[in-house]
């Protein structure tokens, strides 16, 4: 059989009509018989007779008549059509298996007058119940001669005719699962061309000040629907539209979903649209009003009727009757805005599914059916004739709001949405500047729009398609000028801000003082102590040392570093201790309980690798063992003190609550990005009430809250090895015993590696179809993501926001060891597809400042300072030069203040002094020294050196400890010197004062003529840095 039948679903449904006809509610009590005749006309879309046959079977039979009576099924139809039907027709029996009543299948002769067919069905109606009534719709009218001698045979036999169309739509209303399904893919059809389509081509017409026809726009979007791109991956032969779209503006404004777009030129003011699609027979319906440069009050009245429409989403739940939800939606209205009650749409909408309106499932005060869970509606609403006070044309002095939905209807909870297009004012409002604020301001661009978050960006974008010549000629100007302003209020805003910081003194934290033993009675009696040998007690982490003969115990957190080293017939071991004036490492600071207090800096105690006669061991054994040990505790010790330290400022999260229902957003097969434990996992991402929760395969959990999400970024596939979901938090949260600011949730698609061996060619049949398989891939888990993001998205109100990079913003760079592309979002700068993530909020950001910015350099340098002088600055190295303009008109269409120079600064020590002395920094111009312009524009020689001495942070802990050991160890004079390196080196440990004292005369020397060649040189040269107090009392 080519078309096949889906048996299943036609008993379920044929059993849900017979129930209903059996239980005898409203018409379907009078009926004896139903009659269901379907005849040829091209011109009728929506027809609640070919609305039951698809219902029932799939497909549209025409010049069909189907009759069901109280114990039998006839249906009269062609000899294709009866072959088709054969795989429901029951032959044997008088009922089958499946409870419904048995079929008759007729096949109707086409050079006949089918009367002998007629009478049987004729006879058949006669024997079903009482044969006085048949039921049918009363509205469906087929032409044709075999459709006219049915009716005629019908009015003939004086039956009785009833209209169940009500009735029948309402047996129908409840969609099964399978049909939800449909529906909900035709509502996400629907929006993608919207969003992607309709949306994107009214900012081009708005951008561009074309003219453009609202007849002329509806066809374009007809013609959409043919492209793939915006369907989905649906197959374009099953999507048509419900109806033409239809566009409205200027004034002219019918809130009917029975009108046409007429011929008018689209006006700049209030656009409504209306359009719905149609999938494998189901509908959607979507309505959106585009507003460009909204006065304030149409905004109120647009935010007010969002909140008409989230009202009405409360009322429309299973069990309440259609005309209750209607009433308490008027009386809100009544009660917020009189005014506009009069203004307020007849009906509210209408119940939808094969059919586009269901004419008996209104919303309206006077229909009584009660909703069901399952059904799915389309609801419409909008203001009407509403005045512009503004407007000084008559196509601007009018306006309507219109806004409409498809939706879902649940047992208890409010209506879910199924075409979950954003329609805040920040989506749909497109601000314009005007011609005389173009002329007050030069560095006004032609149109500024917000739809969307990408306000900051789409500007950019925006220029760089529509200036003209002599605005291209002139950007840099505008962006001086503009940049001049940012200069004056960001001095005058960054003084402000610190003057209200002043008060707050920060509270240093006082260092742990760790004590070995608080008695006497603690300390250990072992032989080792007795005889004066180093002893490790691990239980109190202590290490006990002779010292002028008496036992003395250090804790192991006074212990900074220890070294070994054998030299001919001794071995030394040194130890160096904290003592106020070094270093404690990096962030900690030089704070001590009692700093007056007498420190022992340094001890060196040396052992004999000899065996004197009579000793059972090496006296250098001790040695041996007690740097063996005191490494193993100090290690154990950090350790911990790491951990402490990752708990430290986590602030106490809420619980999160689990949403039990199924239906919760869901994505599976995802990794989570820091590992929770050493190896990747996989496990599934799912969003609950107030947070997401992922949970790995192996049953970790990890809880991240929407309150806690500072950016939610979603980076798509395209032009990348993964697709990600990145938060970046608030405050940390702590899994994996660390805590982590930024959690990311990916998945992998196409290979990351590529097998080089293999022979290549172009033509290769595998290849290609690795492609294809690949290309799909992507598609499919982009739309799993998009999906995904929409639920979430409804689910919090809109209240979680997911960002999208714009790629074509992007710029590369190497914020760490390695080059990434950068991409801005609506908010932020991201890379989010490398490890470790790179996020920085725009909003934080004080200045940007371009280093080594020189015309013979392919690279310079970005350093963004932030509006917290005590957050390190971020360096972002390597920067193409030409991306140079396009980071200026960026940060420029942000609102960020930028600067460039041609040599690298020292920012520790830029950062050290305003902090010290933030008011002097201001009186001396504050952040204008970076301007090329100003006089401060030169830099020291050697500044580059001195920041990559300062910045320079090796990774590796052994690395950090040896430099520790050799610059540590000395105060600041002699840090400064050129030999603090080499003085306290493990390898020169062992040379004597005098070896020492003719090595620094020697290194004197040698140091007095290099500064006599430099002075000069540095003498010409100003300083970059602001010049700090300190260095005047000098």
């Amino acid at each position: 059989m080519a078309v096949n039948l889906d048996k299943e679903a036609y008993y379920r449904r044929i059993k849900r009509l017979y129930s209903n006809w059996k239980k005898g509610e409203d018409e379907f009590g009078r009926v004896d018989a139903i009659v269901v005749s379907v005849g040829v006309d091209e011109e009728i879309v929506y027809a609640k007779s070919t609305a039951i046959q698809t219902w029932l079977f799939g497909y549209e039979l025409t010049d069909t008549i189907m009759v069901f009576c109280d114990t039998k099924i006839i249906f009269l139809a062609s000899k294709k059509k009866v072959d088709f039907l054969k795989q429901v027709a029951v032959t044997k029996g008088n009922e089958n298996a499946n409870g419904v009543p048995p079929i008759t299948l007729l096949t109707r002769e086409k050079n006949e007058s089918n009367k002998a067919n007629f009478d049987k069905m004729i006879e058949a109606i006669r024997g079903s119940r009482e044969g006085k009534t048949v039921g049918v719709f009363s509205k469906d009218k087929f032409p044709g001669e075999y459709m006219k001698s049915w009716n005629d045979t019908i009015t003939a036999e004086g039956l009785e005719k009833v209209d169940i169309s009500a009735v029948v739509a309402y047996t129908m209303a409840v969609k099964e699962d399978g049909e939800l399904g449909l529906m909900k893919k035709a509502a996400a059809i629907t929006s993608e061309v919207y969003s992607k389509f309709f949306k994107e081509r009214v900012m081009e017409i708005v951008d561009a000040d074309e003219k453009v026809r609202h007849s002329k726009l509806a066809e374009s979007v007809e013609k959409a629907i043919e492209e793939k791109k915006y369907l989905g991956g649906a197959d374009p032969s099953t999507v048509e539209m419900c109806y033409p779209p239809i566009i409205q503006s200027g004034g002219n404004y019918n809130l009917k979903f029975s009108v046409v777009s007429d011929k008018n030129h689209m006006h700049f003011g209030a656009i409504t649209c209306a359009m719905g699609i149609r999938y494998k027979s189901y509908c959607s319906n979507l309505v959106r009003t585009l507003m460009v440069d909204p006065p304030q009050e149409m905004q109120d009245n647009y935010n007010f009727l969002l909140q008409v429409e989230e009202e009405l989403l409360k009322q429309l739940k299973h069990g309440v009757k259609i005309s209750d939800a209607y009433s308490t939606v008027l009386e809100y209205v009544k009660k917020e805005k009189a005014d506009l009650v009069a203004k307020l749409t007849k009906n509210l909408g209408f119940a939808m599914g094969i059919e586009f309106r269901e004419g008996s499932l209104v919303l309206n005060a006077k229909n009584q059916y009660k909703l069901k869970k399952g059904m799915v509606l389309s609801i419409s609403l909008g203001f009407s004739d509403l005045v512009n006070k503004d407007g000084k044309k008559d196509e601007q002095k009018k306006y309507a709001l219109f806004i409409g939905d498809t939706v879902q209807i649940n047992e208890e909870e409010a209506a879910t949405i199924l075409t979950p297009v954003k329609k805040k004012i920040k989506n749909v409002g497109i601000f314009l500047k005007n011609d005389d604020e173009e002329d007050d301001e030069e560095e006004g661009d032609d149109a500024e729009e917000l739809l969307g978050k990408g306000a900051r960006s789409a500007a950019l974008l925006a220029d760089r398609t529509r200036v003209s010549v002599y605005r291209r000629m002139t950007a840099e100007e505008k962006r001086r000028a503009h940049q001049k302003e940012l200069a004056n209020h960001l001095n005058e805003e960054a003084r402000r801000r610190l003057t209200e910081q002043k008060g707050e003194q920060q509270i240093q934290k006082a260092r742990k003082s760790n004590v070995s033993y608080k008695n006497v009675s603690q300390m250990p009696r072992e032989k080792d102590i007795r005889d004066m040998k180093i002893f490790i007690d691990k239980k109190y982490e202590t290490v006990v040392m002779p010292v002028f003969g008496i036992a003395t115990p250090f804790h192991i957190a006074t212990i900074k570093n220890i070294s070994m080293s054998v030299e001919g017939d001794y071995t030394y071991l040194r130890i160096n201790f904290y003592v106020p004036g070094s270093s404690l490492g990096r962030q900690e600071g030089n704070i001590f309980p009692n700093p007056d207090a007498t420190f022992v800096k340094e001890i060196t105690y040396r052992a004999s690798n000899l065996k004197a006669p009579g000793d059972t061991s090496v006296p250098s054994t001790n040695l041996q063992n007690a740097f063996r040990i005191i490494k193993e505790v100090q290690k154990r010790y950090k350790t911990r003190e790491a951990e402490e330290k990752e708990k430290e400022g986590i602030v106490k999260q809420d619980s999160l609550v689990i949403n039990l229902n199924r239906s919760n957003p869901k994505l599976k097969d995802l990794y989570i990005r820091p590992n929770i434990a050493q190896k990747r996992m996989q496990g599934s991402l799912e969003a609950h009430t107030n947070g997401f929760r992922f949970t790995s395969v192996r049953g970790d959990k990890v809880d991240i809250l929407y309150n806690n999400i500072k950016h939610a970024i979603f980076q798509p596939c395209d032009g990348e090895m993964i697709i990600v979901l990145h938060f970046h938090l608030k405050n940390a949260i702590m899994f994996g015993k660390r805590r982590h600011t930024d959690v990311q949730f990916y998945t992998e698609v196409g290979e990351i590696t590529t097998d080089l061996g293999k022979h290549q060619h172009m033509h290769d049949r595998d290849d290609l179809y690795a492609e294809q398989m690949e290309r799909e891939m992507r598609h499919k888990l982009k739309s799993a993501f998009k999906n995904f993001i929409e639920k979430v998205e409804t689910l919090t109100k809109e209240e979680l926001e997911f960002e999208v990079p714009f790629r074509d913003l992007g710029f590369q760079g190497a914020p760490y060891r390695s080059t990434c592309l950068l991409q801005p979002t609506s908010s932020s700068l991201v890379n989010v597809t490398e490890w470790p993530p790179f996020v920085v909020t725009l909003d934080e950001v004080e200045l940007v400042h371009f280093e080594r910015v020189q015309f013979h350099l392919k690279n310079f340098d970005v350093v963004i300072v932030y509006k917290d002088y005590n957050k390190k600055v971020t360096m972002i190295n390597a920067v193409p030069v030409n991306s140079l303009d396009p980071i200026k008109e960026w940060l420029n269409s942000c609102d960020i203040k930028y600067t460039e120079g041609v040599q690298s600064l020292n920012w520790t020590k830029i950062m050290k002094t305003i902090v010290d002395d933030p008011e002097g920094f201001f009186e001396q111009g504050g952040w204008s020294f970076l301007d090329p312009e100003s006089e401060g524009s030169g830099a020291e020689e050697d500044s580059e050196s001195e920041m990559e001495d300062e910045t320079f942070n090796p990774s590796a802990d052994e690395e950090e400890e040896e430099e520790e050991d050799s610059d540590e160890d000395y105060d600041s004079e002699t840090e400064d010197s050129d030999y603090s390196a080499s003085v306290g080196s493990e390898e020169e440990s062992g040379k004597d004062w005098d070896e020492l004292e003719e090595e620094a005369r020697k290194a004197d020397r040698e140091s007095h003529y290099e500064d006599e060649d430099t002075s000069s040189k540095k003498r010409k040269v100003r300083s970059v840095a602001p010049p700090s107090k300190k260095k005047r009392r000098s």
